[in-house]
């Protein structure tokens, strides 16, 4: 078993590295901290738009400039402080530079914020106010760039970006992803995807944790809030929502409620009021879910595998394995996500048994994620043309509608969701929490082999906020081993290491966002310490359920007499299952010229697409480069970079003519010259 985890009472406090004078304060300082950190913790806080306590430093704003004595103005984001250091705040220097800097800004970025969609919660109108700045004196140079709504979950608006780095950091440090990076030089600074492709022909997942640490308005979530609108007001139209785990603890947050107060019974009744006909829990589909996947498990487990079990939840995870581990495909469970198990089941047995027309019933998701947007779409969780899930509205949308009606949200009184599919246990509820659907799937499995579920330490070490989570438990003859991760980065470490035959799992539980669907890019910003109250919000709800056991919910076992039979069975699988394919990012076809050749004999594309370029494809584009023109070929190769060979798990990909050649490295890129001029050559003959 495990070692055990300490509390946060017996963990011991970390010893002070030194003191320093903080404003004419002598305060202490500890290991790893930076003056920002060290300030912040004192209760003063230093201004930053690029400081994101869970990313590295980058120093780009300067907004965060404090003076040293001795030194001068440093960035107290990338600055460590020392003994007897003499630190100045709030100068009136510093107050100055704060403010031309918010200027230069300002004068940069499009200043329409009654119509911006982050109006009233937008980082740079929040310090433009908080500083003082009441008015700009630089002229604003036209910034005209076009918005990138070709994606299903995101919108980007180059126009409104501040250059702050976040979101490239967000998503190649976490999500190790590197869908975007800076481009060009000086004025012609701007952040997006590689060659101006839209967001919708690279390798995004559609997470939004990229708009969740956007301090403008430069990538935001796609409304659907007047799609929302459109169909409640629709006199034809019967119109049903569905509340997903990890909405309840968050939603609160934006009507003043504090990170992981339950939310569902006011939610519940502002829908009501809203005009929605029914209101239903999406836990009900998870306590299915976790049935069908328990079921997929054990199943494994009675053949020997293929091992591990990879979860199919997270739909933003799903994309990426189909992505980037297109061979661990059979791995993964082909169980419905909770949201297209409820919708599957309102669209094809709720609505037909009370007489509603599939076209005239629309389903509502009211959901933490923005890749539920994108899930919604699949051609996969359609029928007849007709989808299953009609309308997604994040936590942050749902609260917008809610505050478009005038509705006074804390002084509702709670309603309980409607029943049969209201009803939840909690292991349904604490899906919404990274290692949830496991500790789920695993009170079951133990539930129905006649264990008792193991004491607290097991489940606890499934618990948290930690990258990547472990633990042995003890089912029958079998001693499962099991990983639960957030973040995609943390997930392809993890699982290259699963291929390379260095770890071995019974289960993994993977979700793209940091700490679960708690921390989901839908969701309220909120850093470290309010996911973790979302996540203790969930547990509590758990604790306080009568029935903790998903395969205990009475409604559960009623519809699979009724409808489904047993769990894994051929209706089971027509109604809550799907498919998965390896899916293509970006069409390889497309070729960008590098070295153009005046009478061509051969074609060389290096994929430069982020798999590869993680993998070291520009160092082979420039061995290759250096090499062709050392031979005195480049009047007859030309060069280009190209994405997506369909190779991503091979290493880096060149296509010489209609050859693909995988896991090319600089040091073997030199062989490919020499068949080059072999080819050459003998072309060069023919001729």
């Amino acid at each position: 078993m495990s070692l055990p985890v300490l509390s946060a009472a017996a963990r011991p406090e970390p010893e002070a590295q030194g003191r320093m004078v903080l404003d004419g304060r002598e305060v202490p300082f500890y290991p790893g901290e930076s003056l920002l950190e060290a300030a912040r913790r004192e209760g003063v806080d230093i201004p930053s738009f690029c400081y994101h306590s869970e990313l590295s430093a980058y120093g780009a704003c300067r907004l965060c400039l404090v003076e040293v004595e001795g030194r001068g103005l440093v960035a107290s984001c990338s600055t460590r402080p020392e003994g007897g250091m003499v630190v100045h705040t709030s100068s009136p220097r510093l107050r100055r530079l704060r403010r031309i800097v918010l200027e230069l800004l300002l004068a940069n970025h499009h200043v329409d914020c009654p119509t911006c969609p982050r109006s009233a919660n937008c980082r740079l109108q929040e310090l433009s106010h908080r500083l003082g700045v009441r008015r700009v004196r630089y002229d604003q140079p036209s910034k005209e760039a076009p918005r990138d709504e070709s994606g299903p979950a995101l919108v980007r608006d180059p126009a409104r970006c501040i250059l702050c780095g976040d979101c490239v950091r967000m998503c190649g440090e976490i999500q190790g992803l590197g869908v975007l990076d800076f481009a060009h030089r000086g004025a012609r600074t701007a952040v997006g995807p590689a060659f101006g492709r839209p967001l919708a022909e690279v390798d995004c997942v559609h997470c939004g944790q990229c708009a969740a640490v956007c301090p403008t308005a430069a990538i935001t979530v796609r409304s659907e809030v007047d799609d929302a609108w459109t169909a409640l007001q629709d006199p034809d139209t019967v119109v049903i929502a569905q509340l997903a785990p990890a909405v309840r603890v968050a939603l609160g947050e934006e009507f003043g409620l504090p990170p992981g107060q339950d939310g569902t019974g006011l939610l519940v009744a502002a829908l009501r009021r809203l005009g929605f006909d029914r209101v239903f829990d999406t836990v009900f589909a998870a306590d299915l879910t976790t049935v069908e996947e328990t079921a997929e498990f054990q199943e494994r487990l009675a053949a020997g595998g293929p091992f591990p079990h990879l979860t199919s939840c997270c739909p933003a995870w799903v994309k990426f394995c189909e992505q980037y581990f297109p061979d661990l495909l059979q791995n993964l469970s082909t169980c419905r996500s909770p949201q297209q198990m409820m919708g599957s089941l309102l669209k094809r047995l709720h609505g037909p048994a009370r007489g509603i027309d599939r076209a005239a019933l629309r389903v509502v998701s009211i959901m933490p994620c923005t890749a539920k947007k994108f899930e919604a779409r699949r051609p996969e969780h359609a029928r007849g043309g007709v989808p299953d899930v009609d309308v997604v509205l994040t936590t942050v949308e749902a609260a917008r509608l809610l505050r478009e009606a005038g509705i006074v949200f804390a002084e509702l009184q709670p309603e309980p969701p409607d029943n049969p599919l209201g009803l939840a246990t909690g292991g349904g509820t604490i899906f919404g929490a990274s290692g949830g659907v496991t500790e789920a799937v695993l009170r079951v499995a133990l539930d129905e082999a006649g264990l008792p579920q193991p004491a607290q330490i097991p489940f606890h070490l499934l618990r948290g906020c930690e990258r990547v989570r472990e633990a042995e438990i003890a089912l029958g003859p079998h001693k499962l081993r099991v990983a639960v991760v957030s973040g995609l980065k943390a997930a392809a470490e993890l699982l290259g290491e699963v291929r390379a035959g260095r770890r071995h799992y019974h289960l993994i539980e993977v979700m793209a966002c940091p700490g679960g669907c708690v921390g989901g890019g839908g969701q309220p910003p909120a850093g470290r310490s309010a996911r973790s109250d979302r996540q203790q919000g969930l547990y509590r709800i758990d604790a306080s359920l009568q029935l903790r056991v998903a395969s205990h919910n009475p409604f559960v076992r009623e519809l699979y007499q009724r409808h489904l039979e047993k769990p894994g069975s051929e209706a089971a699988h027509a109604l809550l299952h799907t498919t998965y394919a390896p899916r293509r990012r970006l069409s390889g076809s497309d070729t960008y010229p590098v070295l153009e050749a005046e009478a061509p004999v051969s074609r060389v594309s290096v994929c430069v697409g982020t798999g590869c370029f993680l993998r070291g494809s520009h160092a082979v584009l420039e061995t290759l480069l250096e090499g062709i023109r050392r031979a005195g070929l480049d009047g007859s190769v030309g060069v280009g970079a190209t994405f997506c060979l369909e190779r991503c798990d091979r290493g880096v990909s060149v296509r010489v003519d209609e050859e693909v050649i995988t896991g090319v490295t600089p040091a073997s890129a030199g062989e490919l010259v020499d068949r080059l001029i072999r080819r050459v050559k003998a072309g060069r003959e023919q001729a």
